[in-house]
């Protein structure tokens, strides 16, 4: 085992830079994405998965939208190749690329009645390519971020490319609140389409901004030294598959409990308890803007206290308000209910605020792409299915939220577990572990 003390310089205007490029792409990133999960839950089921029964329609619609997050570590594993090839800078020009076109063109998808059977086929098509571009944003994204911080601040650092989590949540959701107050009918005929067409001008603003910025200084001095993995996924398992499987439990709760408290709240809310689709989407908004803060907070814990202590106690926490946020919810008071998802969305994204830093931890460098995005994706895959297991247990527990409130305990207590033993794992900052 050698290790190599990193001595490329990185001057913090450039880092500063390169982290606020990372934040805006992955909004946006993320914007496209998010879409398609708010579409599910009030749209896609009624005009592209058409069915007698509206539970089966709303679960083949949940299940479409999986099929993104089964796409998601092909990416990963694509574009870790790449990126642990050829740099970071070109992968996320190519992803965010990708994302935004196939987003704009769902805006243009006929539905159900127009084609028949070719609807729900193209859509899911496209869902596809969404999972295999967004498998790539999240890890080059941060590990760009990561390694052009000072070591002292990769934690905040890293928090900047999760705070496009709930920016991008605030841009679908806000352009889908928007829009679902016009006329049923010319919501359903084309009013839901204007945000997925909104992705075609936001590629400029992130094509421009990642122009901008330069490769890893860490990564081209590694180049420089030694040799490049042939093969990076393989050589991936074959040496750190623990640190795989740490780093896939300590994502979960930030992917799955926040599609949990999103795409299927937004339906167990408006379908099962009759609330309003406005409150719902409200709820999320609300929650989003909060989370904003909570990330900020959450990178600072982490540079104070290890990404992995603060995953463990956000893991802990998690678990504690399981039960509480869905008996709030189940009130159907709309102050209750948008506390409820707040609370939750918020005590969730403590371990995501560290997840990144945390990650990229766990990696030598000449692997680190690969091994952030694969982990990640890997338990993006597993959260990908949760709303659809969440409706699933709902019908089979008689439409009780406490088998959905279970759920959720059981993804918290597992990234708990994924942040203690991410903190044993993590290597030091201060220096660059080839092997």
């Amino acid at each position: 085992m050698t290790e190599t003390a990193s001595t490329a310089r990185i001057e913090p205007a450039e880092a500063r830079k390169v982290a606020f490029a990372a934040f805006v792409g992955t909004a946006l990133e993320w914007y496209d994405y998010f879409l398609y999960g708010t579409a599910a839950s009030i749209v896609f089921d009624r005009l592209y998965f058409a069915t007698e029964d509206p539970a089966v329609a709303t679960l083949a619609a949940f299940a479409s939208f999986a099929v993104g997050f089964v796409a998601r570590p092909l990416g990963g594993v694509v574009f870790g190749h790449l990126g642990d090839r050829i740099g970071r800078r070109r992968c996320l020009l190519i992803t965010v690329t990708l994302i935004s076109v196939v987003t704009g063109v769902i805006g243009l998808l006929p539905d159900f009645v127009t084609i028949g059977l070719a609807a729900p086929l193209l859509l899911t098509a496209l869902r596809v390519l969404q999972g295999v571009a967004v498998g790539g944003e999240w890890g080059g994204a941060v590990t760009l971020a990561v390694e052009h911080a000072p070591p002292e601040q990769r934690g905040r650092f890293a928090a900047l490319p999760q705070i496009g989590s709930p920016v991008g949540t605030l841009l679908s959701s806000g352009g889908f609140y928007l829009v679902a107050m016009l006329p049923d009918e010319s919501f359903d005929s084309w009013g839901w389409r204007l945000p997925f067409l909104a992705a075609f001008p936001l590629l400029g603003v992130a094509l421009w901004l990642r122009r901008r910025v330069g490769e890893s200084p860490v990564f081209e001095q590694v180049l420089a030294e030694h040799d490049r993995a042939s093969v990076p996924a393989v050589e991936l398992f074959r040496t750190a598959w623990r640190q795989v499987l740490i780093g896939v439990a300590a994502s979960l709760i930030g992917i799955g409990g926040f599609y949990l408290l999103t795409t299927f709240v937004i339906s167990y809310g408006s379908g099962q308890l009759g609330l309003p689709k406005s409150l719902m989407l409200a709820a999320t908004l609300v929650a989003a803007a909060v989370e904003v803060l909570t990330l900020i907070f959450g990178g600072r814990l982490a540079d104070r206290f290890s990404p992995g202590k603060v995953c463990l106690w956000g893991g802990v926490l998690s678990a504690a308000m399981a039960f509480p946020v869905f008996w709030m919810i189940d009130t159907r008071n709309p102050v209750l209910v948008i506390i409820a998802v707040t609370l939750g969305i918020n005590c969730l994204s403590i371990p995501y605020a560290v997840s990144g830093s945390l990650l990229a931890s766990l990696f030598p460098v000449h692997l680190r792409y690969s091994g952030v995005a694969i982990s990640s994706n890997l338990s993006g895959m597993i959260s990908g299915f949760v709303p659809l297991i969440a409706s699933a247990l709902l019908i089979a527990s008689g439409q009780e939220s406490w088998s959905t409130a279970a759920l959720l305990l059981v993804l918290a207590l597992i990234t708990a577990a994924g942040g203690l033993f991410g903190h044993r794992a993590a290597r030091t900052p201060t220096a660059e572990v080839l092997t």
